[in-house]
């Protein structure tokens, strides 16, 4: 998404202006349960694995963008490089990760999903797609042009410009 002009951020948040903390805190919980609504699905399927969310973001951004880079992969998850090893070793030593060394930097590890990884993530996102599908469909296309631009807006500047590009390139 292209950066915004100022004039039409401003006069978008002058129409926002007039809302109360009481309002925004509904807001608030309203994410907090949209959240737990939209993890339910995945989390149960993950759990009679013996995985949680962490592997879930692994092998979601390893589907979005194969042959990754492990420094790439802890540029979007912002997690600590310990917790991601240990995230990828439980997910290559039940084969649903392959990592690939580098042709060009032998350093680097390059992750792919294999076949079983694949059916792992089509399982979690189908169930993520199907609910979220209903609810755009009950909401209608403004309502989700709107919760667009709003997701967009909470994101920090440099996930913004990372998810403008579709994930291609490191933040």
């Amino acid at each position: 998404m292209a950066e915004r002009s100022a004039s039409a951020t401003k006069g978008r948040g002058e129409t926002l202006l007039f809302l109360t903390d009481e309002q925004l805190r509904r807001g608030i919980e309203a994410m907090f349960f949209a959240y737990r609504g939209f993890t339910a699905d995945p989390d149960r399927i993950l759990h009679e694995k013996g995985y949680g969310r962490a592997h879930h973001r692994a092998v979601h951004f390893i589907n979005r963008t194969p042959g990754t880079t492990v420094n790439n992969l802890l540029s979007i998850l912002g997690v600590t490089k310990q917790s991601l090893n240990r995230v990828l070793r439980t997910l290559v030593d039940d084969g649903l990760v392959e990592a690939r060394v580098g042709t060009r930097d032998k350093r680097e590890r390059h992750l792919f999903l294999t076949e079983a990884g694949q059916q792992l993530e089509h399982s979690l996102s189908e169930a993520q797609r199907n609910r979220m599908r209903v609810a755009f469909r009950n909401a209608g296309p403004e309502a989700v042009a709107g919760f667009r631009a709003v997701l967009e807006e909470m994101m920090d500047a440099d996930m913004r410009r990372h998810y403008a590009n579709g994930g291609e390139t490191a933040p």
